[in-house]
């Protein structure tokens, strides 16, 4: 009998990502993928500069590049993504081999005493680490104080109980993946009200484009249904040009044969803010489309000041 095939995975150190590396592995066990599996962690530059603003750690792929790379020198063979961290464009030869099932798109309040956000007293300090989160929540409730966060959901949650932050916004995909309880939320914020980030609560697959023994195993474990609201959001990210740098957003959801969504950028101080929605049969097309008005609106002049301004800071 022949020896299986060592596959080895690359995944990021955090709890968070090992866990969705150990449940996506023994996905491909449930459907029979002929392998053995070994796990290689890797540090990124996202996971290594955790006291600088995330906007200002450097742009698109600051939580993949480092596995990239592994990919290329064939160090590992596929790697766990969350789809949020994965830049709009992969480098050629890459390609994301499949999404499982998404967990849970929306993003969620825990604070202290669990006090919504409407109830928190002005002044109040809300951490996030994301400019989308920061402006959504100044839209909602300019008088509150916006503080970057950084870290694993275990630090974020540990500082908010030390008392340095009156309440925390975070995904509640991964607060679900690594058994946090729904009790410690505080509330859910919906999907349509406040948009998430693209691809939030889906793992992208990532692996070499000529591997097809692989690919062909991945495929048996892809859901369709979040493919294609994915593809419509990452459509719509890389019309946009946008990324973690950016406020930008988008949420898709299909309905029957069709796709409904919504795609959101604004600027950081929440003054300008632009979203649109549409429906349509082809996700690509959902995304292009969506991107084009908000192009219409001035969007993009919007992103382009947001990149400029942390040039400037960062000289």
């Amino acid at each position: 009998m022949n020896a299986l095939r060592k596959i080895v995975v690359g995944s990021r150190r955090s709890n968070l990502a090992m866990t969705q590396t150990k449940w996506f592995i023994e996905q491909m066990k449930e459907a029979g993928a002929p392998f053995e599996f070994e796990i290689k962690e890797i540090m990124t530059k996202g996971d290594k500069n955790l006291h600088v603003k995330l906007s200002k750690v450097g742009g698109q792929g600051i939580f993949v590049k480092e596995i990239q790379d592994a990919l290329f020198n064939k160090e590992i063979d596929f790697a766990v993504h969350s789809m949020k961290d994965m830049p709009a464009e992969l480098p050629e030869g890459l390609m994301i081999g499949c999404i499982p099932p998404r967990v849970d798109a929306r993003d969620a309040l825990i604070s202290t005493d669990h006090v919504k956000l409407m109830d928190l007293p002005a002044g109040s300090v809300v951490g996030t680490s994301s400019l989308r989160r920061s402006s959504q929540l100044l839209l909602m409730r300019p008088d509150l104080e916006v503080k970057w966060i950084r870290g694993t959901i275990e630090a974020r949650i540990g500082k908010l109980r030390e008392g340095e932050y009156d309440a925390i916004i975070l995904a509640a995909a991964g607060m679900k993946r690594v058994g946090w309880d729904d009790d410690i939320v505080t509330e859910f914020f919906s999907a349509e009200d406040v948009i998430p980030s693209v691809g939030q609560g889906a793992l992208g697959i990532e692996c070499r484009s000529d591997d097809k023994e692989l690919l062909d195993e991945l495929a048996k474990v892809n859901d369709p249904k979040s493919w294609d609201e994915v593809t419509a959001e990452r459509t719509f990210l890389s019309e946009m040009d946008g990324s973690d740098q950016v406020p930008i957003g988008g949420y898709a959801q299909l309905e029957g044969s069709n796709v409904k969504f919504t795609g959101f950028i604004a600027s950081p101080d929440a003054k300008q803010v632009f979203k649109h929605t549409v429906v349509h049969a082809d996700p690509v097309q959902a995304g292009k489309e969506v991107a084009k008005v908000l192009r219409a609106e001035g969007a993009s002049e919007v992103i382009e000041k947001v990149l400029a301004d942390l040039d400037n800071e960062n000289k």
